[in-house]
C-alpha cells in the first residue's frame, strides 16, 4: 500500500507502507518508507483520489494531474476547468467524477481520459461531492447555498434543496441509506427516503473531514487535533482521542482482512495510521506514522489491488458528433499532445461531451495532455514569436 498526500507546497507525497512480523510473530511492524515526491503543480494540492491504478491530484492551478502507480510514471493532465478543483472521487475503476470552483461537474472516463458529461453544478463554487455506492446518482454542495441530487445516469439535475447556508462537506453512508451534510460545525444527518433532516450532530470546531465507518459510525475531525466518533442513530459522541498536535486537514479509511485502519493528516506534518477496535469506546492503537515538514492539505491511500471486474454503473455516453471543419481546427490545435497509455499512442479526443450547447463550440482541453509534450509545445510557440518580432 502507498500512502498519498497533497500539500500547500505543491508537491505530492508518496510513502510505501511495508508490513513485517515483530519478532515474537504476535503483530505486524507498519513501516513507512519515502518512494517519491512530486512536483507537478504550480499551485497548492487541494484534492487527491485513488483507484486500482492510479492517483489524480487537484489543484488552485486548475489542473487535474495523474500518476500511474503502476508503473510510477505521471500520466498527463486534465485542463478542463477554469477554478480551484475542490473535490475529486473515483467509482469504481472506470469514471472520476470532478468539481471545482467554476461551477462545473465533470465526469471523466478513467480509461481514455476523456470528459463524458459537463454539468453546470452550482451557481457558485462546487465546495463537495460524494457519489452514491450504487454510482447512480451524486450529491453536491456549493456557495450558492445549495444541496443537489444528481441523476448521473441521465446526466441531469434530479432535485435542488436550499439549505439557507453554505455546506462545505457532503458523504453518503456505505449502504446509501443515508447521507451527511456540514456546515461549519453542524453535522445534519439526512435520511435518503424521506430526504429531511433526522438529527443534527454538533462538534466543537469547524469540522475539515468526515468518515463513515458503518452505516450508523461517523468519524469527524477539525480544526483541532481530536478525531470523535458520533452514532448518527443515538447523535451521541462515544469516543474521541488525540490524534496530533496541531488541526486534523483530511481523513481517509479503508478495510483490510484483519482491520479497520483511519488515516489522519495534519497541518503538523505527520500522517498517521490507526488501527480501529471493534468496540469504538476503545481508543484507537498508532500503527505507524510519518512526518513530511510540509502543510499537509489531502491524504489518501493507493492499494495494491488486482483490478476489480465490476465496473461503475455509469454509463459510457459518447461523445456529440463534431463537424469535420471543427474536428480539423481542433486536432490542429492539439497536434503533438499525445500521451502514452498502457503502451499504446491516443490522440486526445477534443470533442465536448457536455449536456447542452453547440457541440461543435471549441472548449478549453476535455482530454489527457503530456506534461512534457505540453512544455515543448510552449516552447516552440514562444520562439515562433521571437523570430517574427526580429
Amino acid at each position: 500500500m502507498e500512502l498519498v498526500a497533497g500539500c500547500y507546497e505543491q508537491v505530492l507525497f508518496g510513502f510505501a507502507v511495508h508490513l513485517e512480523p515483530k519478532a515474537s510473530g504476535d503483530h505486524e511492524k507498519w513501516t513507512p518508507a519515502a518512494d517519491f515526491t512530486h512536483h507537478a503543480h504550480t499551485a497548492s494540492v487541494s484534492a487527491v483520489a485513488v483507484s486500482s491504478r492510479f492517483v489524480v491530484t487537484g489543484s488552485k492551478d486548475e489542473t487535474i494531474h495523474i500518476y500511474d502507480m503502476k508503473k510510477k510514471i505521471d500520466h498527463g493532465a486534465l485542463v478542463h476547468h477554469n477554478g480551484t478543483i475542490t473535490c475529486l472521487k473515483f467509482h469504481g475503476n472506470r469514471h472520476l467524477i470532478s468539481g471545482a470552483e467554476d461551477g462545473l461537474i465533470c465526469v471523466w472516463d478513467a480509461k481514455k481520459w476523456e470528459c463524458l458529461k459537463s454539468m453546470k453544478a452550482h451557481r457558485g463554487h462546487v465546495t463537495f461531492l460524494s457519489i452514491h455506492p450504487s454510482g447512480k446518482l451524486a450529491l453536491s454542495v456549493g456557495t450558492d447555498k445549495t444541496l443537489r441530487t444528481w441523476n448521473l445516469v441521465e446526466g441531469r439535475s434530479a432535485f435542488i434543496k436550499n439549505i439557507k447556508q453554505n455546506a462545505h462537506i457532503v458523504e453518503w453512508s456505505p449502504r446509501g441509506e443515508k447521507y451527511v451534510v456540514v456546515i461549519l460545525n453542524k453535522i445534519d444527518v439526512y435520511q435518503l427516503d424521506t430526504a429531511s433532516v433526522s438529527g443534527t450532530v454538533t462538534n466543537e470546531k469547524r469540522v475539515s473531514s468526515v468518515r463513515f465507518l458503518s452505516e450508523s459510525l461517523l468519524a469527524v475531525a477539525g480544526d483541532e487535533e481530536f478525531v470523535r466518533f458520533f452514532d448518527c442513530d443515538s447523535l451521541v459522541c462515544l469516543s474521541q482521542f488525540k490524534a496530533h498536535e496541531n488541526r486534523v486537514k483530511d481523513m481517509f479509511t479503508f478495510e483490510t482482512p484483519e482491520h479497520h485502519i483511519i488515516v489522519t493528516a495534519s497541518s503538523d506534518g505527520f500522517i498517521k495510521m490507526w488501527k480501529l477496535k471493534e468496540d469504538k469506546g476503545v481508543l484507537p492503537s498508532l500503527l505507524c506514522e510519518v512526518n513530511t515538514n510540509a502543510r499537509l492539505t489531502c491524504v489518501a491511500v493507493w492499494l495494491d489491488r488486482v483490478t476489480d471486474t465490476k465496473e461503475s454503473l455509469l454509463p459510457a455516453v459518447e461523445p456529440p458528433p463534431v463537424s469535420k471543419q471543427e474536428q480539423s481546427k481542433r486536432n490542429k490545435k492539439e497536434s503533438g499532445c499525445e500521451v502514452q497509455e498502457e503502451e499504446r499512442q491516443l490522440k486526445p479526443d477534443m470533442k465536448k461531451c457536455g449536456l447542452t450547447g453547440d457541440s461543435n463550440k471549441p472548449t478549453k482541453g476535455s482530454s489527457l495532455l503530456s506534461t512534457k509534450k505540453r512544455k515543448t509545445v510552449e516552447m516552440l510557440e514562444k520562439k515562433k514569436r521571437k523570430k517574427k518580432k526580429i
